[in-house]
Protein backbone atom coordinates (compact mmCIF):
# COMPACT_ATOMS: atom_id res chain seq x y z
CA UNK A 1 0.00 0.00 0.00
CA UNK A 2 1.02 3.97 0.15
CA UNK A 3 1.01 4.95 -4.14
CA UNK A 4 -2.33 7.21 -2.94
CA UNK A 5 -1.43 7.17 0.75
CA UNK A 6 -4.81 8.77 1.26
CA UNK A 7 -8.47 7.60 2.27
CA UNK A 8 -11.72 8.19 0.58
CA UNK A 9 -13.05 9.39 3.30
CA UNK A 10 -15.68 6.66 3.39
CA UNK A 11 -16.93 5.24 6.96
CA UNK A 12 -16.20 1.63 5.44
CA UNK A 13 -13.45 -0.42 4.60
CA UNK A 14 -12.67 -1.93 1.24
CA UNK A 15 -11.40 -5.75 -0.76
CA UNK A 16 -9.33 -6.07 -3.44
CA UNK A 17 -9.62 -9.49 -3.83
CA UNK A 18 -6.90 -11.00 -6.77
CA UNK A 19 -7.74 -14.43 -7.73
CA UNK A 20 -4.52 -16.66 -8.91
CA UNK A 21 -6.25 -19.64 -10.23
CA UNK A 22 -4.84 -23.32 -9.58
CA UNK A 23 -1.55 -21.80 -8.30
CA UNK A 24 -0.64 -24.09 -4.96
CA UNK A 25 0.77 -22.17 -1.97
CA UNK A 26 4.10 -24.31 -1.35
CA UNK A 27 4.51 -23.03 -4.56
CA UNK A 28 5.00 -19.58 -3.50
CA UNK A 29 5.73 -19.96 -0.05
CA UNK A 30 8.86 -22.37 -0.64
CA UNK A 31 10.96 -19.49 -2.94
CA UNK A 32 10.48 -16.84 -0.89
CA UNK A 33 13.70 -15.04 -2.89
CA UNK A 34 11.88 -16.04 -6.33
CA UNK A 35 8.62 -14.41 -5.13
CA UNK A 36 9.70 -11.81 -2.61
CA UNK A 37 6.26 -9.81 -2.72
CA UNK A 38 4.58 -12.85 -1.57
CA UNK A 39 6.22 -13.34 1.12
CA UNK A 40 6.01 -9.69 2.15
CA UNK A 41 2.63 -10.33 1.87
CA UNK A 42 3.00 -13.17 4.42
CA UNK A 43 5.04 -11.32 6.66
CA UNK A 44 2.88 -8.39 6.71
CA UNK A 45 -0.36 -10.37 6.99
CA UNK A 46 -1.32 -13.91 6.99
CA UNK A 47 -1.35 -16.56 4.66
CA UNK A 48 -1.72 -20.14 4.43
CA UNK A 49 -2.46 -23.65 2.48
CA UNK A 50 -5.88 -23.88 2.72
CA UNK A 51 -8.17 -26.86 1.27
CA UNK A 52 -10.53 -26.80 -2.06
CA UNK A 53 -13.96 -28.03 -1.91
CA UNK A 54 -15.53 -31.55 -3.72
CA UNK A 55 -14.87 -31.62 -6.43
CA UNK A 56 -11.56 -29.63 -6.95
CA UNK A 57 -12.55 -28.42 -10.19
CA UNK A 58 -12.95 -24.42 -11.18
CA UNK A 59 -15.69 -24.54 -12.44
CA UNK A 60 -17.39 -25.28 -9.53
CA UNK A 61 -15.23 -23.96 -7.27
CA UNK A 62 -15.48 -20.37 -8.23
CA UNK A 63 -18.82 -20.29 -7.44
CA UNK A 64 -18.17 -21.77 -4.27
CA UNK A 65 -15.68 -19.00 -3.48
CA UNK A 66 -17.93 -16.27 -4.66
CA UNK A 67 -20.88 -17.45 -2.58
CA UNK A 68 -19.35 -19.01 0.50
CA UNK A 69 -21.74 -22.23 -0.03
CA UNK A 70 -21.04 -26.04 -1.24
CA UNK A 71 -22.21 -27.00 -4.79
CA UNK A 72 -25.88 -28.75 -2.89
CA UNK A 73 -26.43 -24.67 -3.01
CA UNK A 74 -24.76 -23.24 -5.84
CA UNK A 75 -26.07 -25.99 -8.37
CA UNK A 76 -23.00 -26.12 -10.33
CA UNK A 77 -21.00 -28.95 -9.99
CA UNK A 78 -18.50 -29.54 -12.70
CA UNK A 79 -17.34 -28.09 -15.81
CA UNK A 80 -20.33 -30.48 -16.68
CA UNK A 81 -23.84 -30.81 -15.38
CA UNK A 82 -26.44 -32.90 -16.00
CA UNK A 83 -30.33 -32.07 -16.48
CA UNK A 84 -32.67 -32.98 -14.13
CA UNK A 85 -34.38 -36.11 -14.92
CA UNK A 86 -32.26 -36.48 -17.99
CA UNK A 87 -29.26 -37.74 -19.72
CA UNK A 88 -28.73 -34.33 -21.61
CA UNK A 89 -25.66 -32.18 -20.03
CA UNK A 90 -24.54 -28.75 -20.04
CA UNK A 91 -21.83 -26.16 -19.09
CA UNK A 92 -22.48 -23.92 -16.10
CA UNK A 93 -22.82 -20.44 -17.11
CA UNK A 94 -23.43 -17.60 -14.72
CA UNK A 95 -26.75 -17.85 -14.63
CA UNK A 96 -26.65 -20.83 -13.32
CA UNK A 97 -25.41 -20.13 -10.20
CA UNK A 98 -28.00 -20.51 -7.75
CA UNK A 99 -26.52 -19.08 -4.32
CA UNK A 100 -26.04 -14.99 -3.72
CA UNK A 101 -22.55 -13.65 -4.91
CA UNK A 102 -20.56 -11.68 -2.94
CA UNK A 103 -20.93 -8.51 -5.56
CA UNK A 104 -24.33 -8.92 -5.08
CA UNK A 105 -24.43 -8.43 -1.39
CA UNK A 106 -22.12 -5.50 -1.88
CA UNK A 107 -24.69 -3.59 -4.32
CA UNK A 108 -27.55 -4.93 -2.45
CA UNK A 109 -25.81 -2.72 0.90
CA UNK A 110 -25.51 0.35 -1.39
CA UNK A 111 -21.85 -0.08 -2.42
CA UNK A 112 -19.93 -1.12 -5.83
CA UNK A 113 -18.35 -3.83 -6.95
CA UNK A 114 -15.86 -4.20 -10.35
CA UNK A 115 -15.96 -7.61 -11.12
CA UNK A 116 -13.44 -8.98 -13.94
CA UNK A 117 -12.38 -12.34 -15.27
CA UNK A 118 -13.85 -14.70 -12.80
CA UNK A 119 -15.01 -18.19 -14.43
CA UNK A 120 -19.00 -19.19 -14.49
CA UNK A 121 -20.03 -15.06 -14.74
CA UNK A 122 -21.04 -15.54 -18.34
CA UNK A 123 -23.23 -13.24 -19.80
CA UNK A 124 -22.16 -10.30 -17.17
CA UNK A 125 -24.67 -8.80 -14.66
CA UNK A 126 -25.94 -5.67 -15.36
CA UNK A 127 -27.00 -4.96 -11.78
CA UNK A 128 -23.51 -3.99 -10.68
CA UNK A 129 -20.95 -0.92 -11.20
CA UNK A 130 -18.90 -3.36 -14.32
CA UNK A 131 -18.15 -6.78 -14.92
CA UNK A 132 -16.00 -8.61 -17.42
CA UNK A 133 -16.97 -12.26 -17.54
CA UNK A 134 -14.19 -14.76 -17.81
CA UNK A 135 -13.44 -18.61 -18.74
CA UNK A 136 -16.01 -19.46 -21.11
CA UNK A 137 -17.09 -16.41 -22.15
CA UNK A 138 -16.97 -15.69 -26.00
CA UNK A 139 -15.45 -12.54 -26.32
CA UNK A 140 -14.94 -9.08 -25.01
CA UNK A 141 -17.22 -7.89 -26.84
CA UNK A 142 -19.83 -10.14 -25.06
CA UNK A 143 -18.37 -10.45 -22.05
CA UNK A 144 -17.84 -6.51 -20.48
CA UNK A 145 -20.90 -4.62 -19.47
CA UNK A 146 -20.83 -1.41 -19.78
CA UNK A 147 -20.24 -0.36 -23.00
CA UNK A 148 -17.49 2.14 -21.96
CA UNK A 149 -16.46 -0.41 -20.30
CA UNK A 150 -16.33 -2.82 -23.01
CA UNK A 151 -14.67 -0.86 -25.26
CA UNK A 152 -11.77 0.14 -23.06
CA UNK A 153 -11.24 -3.71 -23.06
CA UNK A 154 -11.73 -3.88 -26.63
CA UNK A 155 -9.19 -0.71 -27.19
CA UNK A 156 -6.75 -2.21 -25.27
CA UNK A 157 -6.26 -5.67 -26.67
CA UNK A 158 -7.74 -7.34 -23.15
CA UNK A 159 -7.56 -11.55 -23.54
CA UNK A 160 -10.07 -13.22 -21.68
CA UNK A 161 -7.71 -16.47 -22.31
CA UNK A 162 -4.84 -17.57 -23.20
CA UNK A 163 -4.55 -20.08 -26.47
CA UNK A 164 -4.67 -23.61 -24.33
CA UNK A 165 -4.18 -25.41 -27.87
CA UNK A 166 -0.51 -23.81 -28.17
CA UNK A 167 0.31 -25.92 -24.92
CA UNK A 168 -0.28 -29.10 -26.86
CA UNK A 169 3.00 -28.59 -28.80
CA UNK A 170 5.84 -29.95 -27.64
CA UNK A 171 7.64 -26.74 -27.91
CA UNK A 172 5.91 -24.68 -25.05
CA UNK A 173 7.49 -21.34 -26.58
CA UNK A 174 4.34 -19.88 -28.01
CA UNK A 175 2.29 -20.82 -25.76
CA UNK A 176 4.19 -19.10 -23.13
CA UNK A 177 3.89 -15.96 -25.25
CA UNK A 178 0.53 -15.84 -25.50
CA UNK A 179 0.58 -16.76 -21.36
CA UNK A 180 2.61 -13.45 -21.32
CA UNK A 181 0.43 -11.63 -23.08
CA UNK A 182 -2.25 -12.72 -22.00
CA UNK A 183 -1.06 -11.97 -18.13
CA UNK A 184 0.39 -8.42 -18.95
CA UNK A 185 -2.93 -7.33 -20.28
CA UNK A 186 -4.86 -8.78 -17.58
CA UNK A 187 -2.95 -6.43 -15.12
CA UNK A 188 -2.96 -3.94 -17.51
CA UNK A 189 -6.60 -3.30 -17.00
CA UNK A 190 -6.48 -4.55 -13.27
CA UNK A 191 -4.52 -1.49 -12.69
CA UNK A 192 -6.10 0.86 -14.89
CA UNK A 193 -9.18 0.00 -12.41
CA UNK A 194 -8.11 -0.49 -9.44
CA UNK A 195 -6.34 3.01 -9.92
CA UNK A 196 -10.10 4.89 -10.55
CA UNK A 197 -10.68 3.91 -7.12
CA UNK A 198 -14.23 4.22 -7.33
CA UNK A 199 -15.33 0.65 -6.41
CA UNK A 200 -15.65 -0.60 -2.78
CA UNK A 201 -15.10 -4.46 -3.71
CA UNK A 202 -12.87 -5.15 -6.64
CA UNK A 203 -12.55 -8.89 -7.60
CA UNK A 204 -10.57 -9.66 -10.66
CA UNK A 205 -8.87 -13.31 -11.62
CA UNK A 206 -5.72 -14.18 -13.18
CA UNK A 207 -6.47 -17.44 -14.96
CA UNK A 208 -3.34 -17.70 -16.92
CA UNK A 209 -1.76 -19.62 -13.84
CA UNK A 210 -3.79 -22.71 -14.19
CA UNK A 211 -3.41 -22.81 -17.83
CA UNK A 212 0.37 -22.50 -17.39
CA UNK A 213 0.49 -24.94 -14.58
CA UNK A 214 -1.84 -27.71 -16.22
CA UNK A 215 1.23 -27.52 -19.14
CA UNK A 216 4.23 -26.81 -17.44
CA UNK A 217 3.68 -28.25 -13.73
CA UNK A 218 5.86 -31.35 -14.09
CA UNK A 219 8.46 -29.20 -15.64
CA UNK A 220 8.80 -27.34 -12.62
CA UNK A 221 8.52 -29.97 -10.01
CA UNK A 222 10.62 -32.46 -11.34
CA UNK A 223 13.25 -30.13 -13.15
CA UNK A 224 12.10 -30.50 -16.43
CA UNK A 225 13.61 -28.65 -19.68
CA UNK A 226 10.95 -25.92 -19.31
CA UNK A 227 11.18 -25.16 -15.75
CA UNK A 228 13.34 -21.75 -15.92
CA UNK A 229 10.30 -20.84 -18.03
CA UNK A 230 7.74 -21.87 -15.57
CA UNK A 231 9.79 -19.57 -12.55
CA UNK A 232 9.95 -17.00 -14.75
CA UNK A 233 6.06 -16.69 -15.84
CA UNK A 234 5.92 -16.76 -11.86
CA UNK A 235 8.30 -14.38 -11.60
CA UNK A 236 6.31 -11.92 -13.33
CA UNK A 237 2.92 -13.18 -11.22
CA UNK A 238 4.68 -11.92 -8.42
CA UNK A 239 5.74 -8.77 -9.51
CA UNK A 240 2.22 -7.79 -10.91
CA UNK A 241 0.86 -9.08 -6.66
CA UNK A 242 3.32 -6.91 -5.37
CA UNK A 243 2.74 -3.65 -7.93
CA UNK A 244 -1.10 -4.04 -7.32
CA UNK A 245 0.22 -4.13 -3.19
CA UNK A 246 1.59 -0.62 -3.79
CA UNK A 247 -1.27 0.76 -5.62
CA UNK A 248 -3.91 -0.17 -3.24
CA UNK A 249 -5.37 3.13 -0.57
CA UNK A 250 -4.92 2.33 2.91
CA UNK A 251 -8.48 1.73 2.93
CA UNK A 252 -7.87 -1.66 1.43
CA UNK A 253 -7.49 -4.59 2.18
CA UNK A 254 -5.81 -7.10 -0.08
CA UNK A 255 -6.87 -11.10 -0.64
CA UNK A 256 -5.51 -12.82 -2.83
CA UNK A 257 -6.07 -16.70 -3.41
CA UNK A 258 -6.70 -19.51 -5.75
CA UNK A 259 -9.04 -22.16 -6.20
CA UNK A 260 -7.81 -25.35 -5.95
CA UNK A 261 -3.68 -26.56 -5.71
CA UNK A 262 -1.72 -27.72 -8.11
CA UNK A 263 0.33 -31.03 -8.97
CA UNK A 264 1.97 -33.46 -11.21
CA UNK A 265 0.06 -35.54 -13.95
CA UNK A 266 1.64 -39.16 -14.62
CA UNK A 267 -1.93 -41.20 -15.58
CA UNK A 268 -5.12 -39.71 -17.02
CA UNK A 269 -7.65 -42.27 -15.76
CA UNK A 270 -10.03 -43.53 -18.31
CA UNK A 271 -13.29 -43.40 -15.37
CA UNK A 272 -15.71 -44.61 -18.29
CA UNK A 273 -13.76 -46.81 -19.97
CA UNK A 274 -12.89 -48.45 -16.41
CA UNK A 275 -16.68 -48.73 -15.40
CA UNK A 276 -17.47 -50.35 -18.70
CA UNK A 277 -14.61 -53.20 -18.68
CA UNK A 278 -16.02 -53.58 -15.29
CA UNK A 279 -19.61 -53.99 -16.55
CA UNK A 280 -20.74 -51.13 -14.50
CA UNK A 281 -21.34 -49.07 -18.31
CA UNK A 282 -22.68 -50.36 -21.12
CA UNK A 283 -23.98 -48.76 -24.60
CA UNK A 284 -26.93 -48.78 -27.04
CA UNK A 285 -24.21 -48.66 -29.76
CA UNK A 286 -20.95 -48.83 -30.20
CA UNK A 287 -21.08 -45.85 -32.12
CA UNK A 288 -21.29 -43.64 -28.75
CA UNK A 289 -20.31 -40.25 -28.12
CA UNK A 290 -22.44 -38.66 -25.02
CA UNK A 291 -24.14 -39.90 -21.56
CA UNK A 292 -27.21 -40.04 -23.82
CA UNK A 293 -25.58 -43.18 -25.29
CA UNK A 294 -25.61 -45.25 -22.18
CA UNK A 295 -28.50 -48.08 -21.69
CA UNK A 296 -30.66 -49.69 -19.56
CA UNK A 297 -28.49 -52.25 -18.17
CA UNK A 298 -25.94 -49.52 -17.28
CA UNK A 299 -25.46 -48.95 -12.55
CA UNK A 300 -23.22 -46.22 -13.47
CA UNK A 301 -21.70 -43.83 -15.56
CA UNK A 302 -19.24 -40.76 -14.64
CA UNK A 303 -18.89 -37.15 -15.20
CA UNK A 304 -15.77 -35.22 -15.17
CA UNK A 305 -14.04 -34.58 -12.67
CA UNK A 306 -14.19 -38.11 -10.53
CA UNK A 307 -17.95 -37.71 -10.58
CA UNK A 308 -19.98 -40.82 -10.14
CA UNK A 309 -23.70 -41.45 -10.35
CA UNK A 310 -25.61 -44.90 -10.07
CA UNK A 311 -28.02 -45.13 -12.63
CA UNK A 312 -30.90 -45.02 -10.96
CA UNK A 313 -34.57 -45.84 -11.04
CA UNK A 314 -36.85 -43.13 -11.07
CA UNK A 315 -34.30 -40.12 -11.36
CA UNK A 316 -32.39 -41.62 -14.36
CA UNK A 317 -34.63 -42.33 -17.86
CA UNK A 318 -33.34 -45.40 -17.89
CA UNK A 319 -32.27 -46.38 -14.20
CA UNK A 320 -31.54 -49.68 -13.77
CA UNK A 321 -31.04 -49.60 -10.05
CA UNK A 322 -34.04 -49.94 -7.88
CA UNK A 323 -34.25 -47.45 -4.60
CA UNK A 324 -34.13 -50.42 -2.31
CA UNK A 325 -30.82 -51.61 -3.70
CA UNK A 326 -29.29 -47.81 -4.24
CA UNK A 327 -27.11 -48.03 -0.63
CA UNK A 328 -25.73 -51.55 -1.77
CA UNK A 329 -24.44 -50.69 -5.02
CA UNK A 330 -23.01 -47.19 -4.58
CA UNK A 331 -21.58 -49.16 -1.56
CA UNK A 332 -20.10 -51.63 -4.38
CA UNK A 333 -19.18 -49.16 -6.50
CA UNK A 334 -17.03 -46.98 -3.54
CA UNK A 335 -15.38 -50.03 -2.99
CA UNK A 336 -14.09 -50.97 -6.01
CA UNK A 337 -12.68 -47.24 -6.47
CA UNK A 338 -10.63 -47.17 -3.04
CA UNK A 339 -8.88 -50.71 -4.34
CA UNK A 340 -8.69 -49.40 -7.83
CA UNK A 341 -4.78 -49.19 -8.48
CA UNK A 342 -2.33 -47.71 -11.69
CA UNK A 343 0.51 -48.79 -13.61
CA UNK A 344 2.56 -48.23 -10.70
CA UNK A 345 0.83 -50.13 -8.23
CA UNK A 346 -0.28 -46.66 -6.13
CA UNK A 347 -3.87 -46.43 -5.46
CA UNK A 348 -6.08 -43.93 -7.49
CA UNK A 349 -8.18 -43.16 -5.06
CA UNK A 350 -7.07 -40.96 -2.30
CA UNK A 351 -10.75 -41.14 -0.56
CA UNK A 352 -14.05 -41.35 -2.53
CA UNK A 353 -16.25 -38.84 -0.88
CA UNK A 354 -20.22 -40.04 -0.65
CA UNK A 355 -22.61 -37.41 -1.51
CA UNK A 356 -23.97 -36.51 1.78
CA UNK A 357 -20.59 -35.95 3.58
CA UNK A 358 -19.81 -33.26 0.59
CA UNK A 359 -23.10 -31.15 -0.58
CA UNK A 360 -26.24 -29.77 1.09
CA UNK A 361 -28.70 -27.50 -0.50
CA UNK A 362 -31.47 -28.07 -2.74
CA UNK A 363 -30.20 -28.70 -6.06
CA UNK A 364 -29.17 -32.83 -4.68
CA UNK A 365 -31.07 -33.94 -7.41
CA UNK A 366 -28.34 -33.48 -9.90
CA UNK A 367 -25.56 -34.50 -7.34
CA UNK A 368 -23.21 -36.81 -8.37
CA UNK A 369 -23.65 -39.99 -5.66
CA UNK A 370 -20.12 -40.25 -5.19
CA UNK A 371 -17.05 -38.26 -5.99
CA UNK A 372 -13.04 -39.90 -6.06
CA UNK A 373 -10.55 -37.38 -4.81
CA UNK A 374 -7.07 -38.60 -6.87
CA UNK A 375 -4.00 -39.15 -5.20
CA UNK A 376 -1.56 -36.55 -6.67
CA UNK A 377 -0.48 -37.98 -10.41
CA UNK A 378 -3.78 -39.39 -11.67
CA UNK A 379 -5.93 -36.89 -13.61
CA UNK A 380 -9.57 -38.22 -13.62
CA UNK A 381 -11.39 -38.30 -17.36
CA UNK A 382 -14.85 -39.10 -18.27
CA UNK A 383 -15.43 -39.15 -21.81
CA UNK A 384 -17.65 -41.66 -23.66
CA UNK A 385 -16.01 -41.87 -26.94
CA UNK A 386 -14.48 -44.82 -25.73
CA UNK A 387 -10.27 -45.51 -25.18
CA UNK A 388 -8.97 -48.90 -25.18
CA UNK A 389 -6.96 -48.51 -22.06
CA UNK A 390 -7.83 -47.45 -18.85
CA UNK A 391 -4.58 -45.48 -17.99
CA UNK A 392 -3.14 -42.98 -21.07
CA UNK A 393 -1.48 -39.72 -21.05
CA UNK A 394 -2.29 -36.69 -22.85
CA UNK A 395 -0.64 -33.37 -23.41
CA UNK A 396 -0.76 -32.15 -19.92
CA UNK A 397 1.62 -32.62 -17.44
CA UNK A 398 -0.09 -31.08 -14.66
CA UNK A 399 -3.49 -32.23 -12.57
CA UNK A 400 -5.53 -29.72 -10.25
CA UNK A 401 -5.42 -31.16 -6.26
CA UNK A 402 -7.79 -30.37 -3.43
CA UNK A 403 -5.15 -29.55 -1.10
CA UNK A 404 -2.82 -26.75 -1.06
CA UNK A 405 -4.58 -23.98 -2.54
CA UNK A 406 -3.45 -20.46 -1.93
CA UNK A 407 -4.63 -17.83 0.63
CA UNK A 408 -3.05 -14.85 2.32
CA UNK A 409 -5.02 -11.72 4.06
CA UNK A 410 -2.43 -8.78 4.10
CA UNK A 411 -4.07 -8.01 7.62
CA UNK A 412 -2.36 -9.47 10.46
CA UNK A 413 -5.67 -10.32 12.40
CA UNK A 414 -6.41 -13.00 10.57
CA UNK A 415 -5.23 -16.39 11.07
CA UNK A 416 -5.45 -18.98 8.22
CA UNK A 417 -5.08 -22.58 9.98
CA UNK A 418 -7.81 -25.56 9.20
CA UNK A 419 -9.43 -23.22 6.52
CA UNK A 420 -10.89 -24.45 3.22
CA UNK A 421 -12.66 -22.23 0.19
CA UNK A 422 -15.89 -21.69 1.56
CA UNK A 423 -14.26 -19.55 4.87
CA UNK A 424 -12.81 -16.56 2.03
CA UNK A 425 -16.38 -15.21 1.42
CA UNK A 426 -17.00 -14.81 5.06
CA UNK A 427 -13.59 -13.08 5.47
CA UNK A 428 -14.33 -10.61 2.92
CA UNK A 429 -17.55 -9.72 4.48
CA UNK A 430 -16.34 -8.94 7.77
CA UNK A 431 -12.92 -7.30 6.56
CA UNK A 432 -15.71 -5.20 4.39
CA UNK A 433 -17.73 -5.12 7.47
CA UNK A 434 -21.00 -6.24 5.40
CA UNK A 435 -23.67 -7.87 7.82
CA UNK A 436 -24.83 -11.43 7.42
CA UNK A 437 -26.41 -14.91 9.12
CA UNK A 438 -23.41 -17.29 9.93
CA UNK A 439 -25.85 -19.67 9.32
CA UNK A 440 -26.00 -18.99 5.40
CA UNK A 441 -22.49 -19.48 4.81
CA UNK A 442 -20.93 -22.83 4.49
CA UNK A 443 -17.64 -20.98 6.07
CA UNK A 444 -16.30 -18.94 9.01
CA UNK A 445 -14.39 -15.76 8.87
CA UNK A 446 -10.63 -16.16 9.75
CA UNK A 447 -10.16 -12.46 10.85
CA UNK A 448 -10.64 -12.37 14.24
CA UNK A 449 -11.76 -8.36 16.04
Amino acid sequence: MGLFDRLRGKDHPRVAFIGIDGVPFSLLSEHPEEFPNFAALADDGAAGSIDSIVPPESSACWPALTTGVNPGETGVYGFQDREVGSYDTYVPMGRDVQATRLWDRVTDAGRKATVMNVPVTFPPQRNIQRMVSGFLSPGVDKAAYPDDFRDHLEGMGYKIDVNAKLGHDDDKSAFMDDAHETLDKRYEAFSHYLQEDDWDLFFGVFMTTDRVNHFLFKDYERDGKNKDAFVEFYRKVDEYIGNIREMLPEDVTLVVASDHGFTSLDYEVHCNTWLEQEGWLSYESDDHDSLSDIDGDSKAYSLIPGRFFINLEGREPRGSVPQDEYEEVRDELKAELEALEGPDGKNVAERVVVKEEAFRGNHDDIAPDLVVIPNHGFDLKSGFKGHDDVFGTGPRNGMHSFDNATLYVDDPDAEIEDADLYDIAPTILDLMELDYARTELDGASLVHQ
